[in-house]
């Protein structure tokens, strides 16, 4: 969880005043959710494995192959071709893909006050709740000037509202990406110590 924290750590402002997590927090944020998780009763991992008929190992491997493919074009300049459809892999394993088997079962399996129920109320409400919205449906486009995306999502759960236009720096988007991984990782690699 090491390599986590340090890669986290960079946001750590962020992680205080838009998170609500204490600075010893955000210095270990990986080993602290991680430690929630570990230390769950039983009930609470087995609900956390049977939230998805994907299994959880399936879903690490998942998140280690996205790692494998991001580590292959660290430090190279890809073609534009290629970085769209980083933007895309990137934003679906993120938010999609983690967004109902993981965050938001943690976001109320997790216990209360914890750093793990507080990541993952962050990543499940506005405006990552309706950014997530925006890349399920194909809601989302590039910035004229490619510096991030402008999105359009439902602030709300009822279908008749209109669509409301978002945006998202990529710095912000960065900030939100590395949580959701941080978070998907240290869940997925403990959750299921002492699982029945």
């Amino acid at each position: 969880m090491r390599h986590l924290d340090i890669q986290i750590a960079k946001h750590s402002a962020r992680l205080v005043s838009e998170v609500g997590l204490d600075t010893a927090t955000v210095e270990r944020l990986a080993t602290t959710i991680a430690a929630d998780l570990r230390f769950l009763p039983v009930e609470a991992k087995t609900q956390i494995l049977d939230s998805s008929p994907v299994d959880v190992a399936a879903r690490l491997d998942e998140l280690t192959a996205f790692q494998s493919f991001m580590d292959q074009l660290r430090g190279k300049k890809p073609h534009p071709a290629i970085v769209r459809a980083q933007v895309l892999y990137q934003n679906y394993i993120c938010f999609v893909y983690l967004g109902e088997a993981c965050f938001r079962v943690l976001a109320t399996a997790a216990p209360t006050g914890s750093a793990a129920r507080k990541c993952s109320r962050f990543l499940t409400d506005n405006p990552i709740r309706a950014f997530r919205n925006s890349i399920a449906h194909g809601n989302w486009s590039y910035n004229s000037d490619f510096s991030g995306l402008v999105f359009w999502a439902r602030k709300g759960n009822d279908t008749t509202e209109p669509l409301t236009q978002f945006r998202v720096a990529q710095d912000e988007l960065d900030f939100w990406q590395s949580l959701a991984r941080c978070v998907g990782y240290a869940a997925y690699l403990h959750v299921r110590a002492g699982a029945g």
